[in-house]
């Protein structure tokens, strides 16, 4: 039950993940209609139109942070990161659980000075009501919330991980490994 609803979670940031790099996608692509739209007509002796989408570098950046920041737990679970395996696989048994359990051990540490840090940032821009530069003045801690969120969903993946590490169980990733290279030969 509860791994059930661990995995829910891991895959809805991976979903948020994919629906930012489609809203990017969606985006630059309204940006180069427009600009194409726009220059038929200047070819054609017309008055431009000018379609563009204002601060679209802001959007993209903001998007391309939630897109990031939400797969980290799914990347994990699945053995997207890079990990040295050769190291662990020369190592043997034994001292490989040993560190595969420091290495999720220090990650979590730094995935909770990452969200804790986010978590702070995005408290002053709430605090300071602070804005972005762009045209489209966006209150930052709405993609700053997006980035704590997803912070904080690697740290409760990493935890997951070193929780089973610690109970003699594999890892998600080490299985995923596990599959990958069996899938291989």
């Amino acid at each position: 039950m509860l791994r059930r609803f661990l995995d829910s979670i891991y895959a809805t940031g991976l979903w948020g993940a994919c629906l930012a790099m489609i809203a990017i996608a969606v985006l630059v692509f309204a940006q180069i209609i427009g600009r194409m739209i726009d220059r038929v007509l200047i070819l054609s002796g017309a008055a431009p139109l000018g379609l563009a989408i204002p601060s679209l570098s802001d959007f993209g950046g903001f998007l391309f942070v939630a897109a990031a920041t939400l797969a980290l737990p799914a990347t994990l679970r699945a053995a997207g990161h890079v990990r040295v395996t050769l190291t662990l696989a020369l190592a043997g048994p034994r001292v490989g659980r040993f560190l595969t359990v420091l290495v999720l051990v220090l990650a979590l540490g730094m995935a909770g000075f990452a969200a804790w840090h986010s978590a702070a940032q995005m408290w002053d821009s709430w605090s300071f009501n602070v804005v972005s530069f762009g045209m489209v003045k966006v209150p930052l801690w709405v993609p700053q919330a997006v980035m704590t969120t997803g912070f904080a969903l690697l740290v409760l993946a990493l935890a997951d991980e070193l929780l089973a590490a610690l109970r003699g169980a594999d890892p998600a990733f080490r299985k995923a490994e596990a599959e990958r290279s069996t899938g291989e030969h």
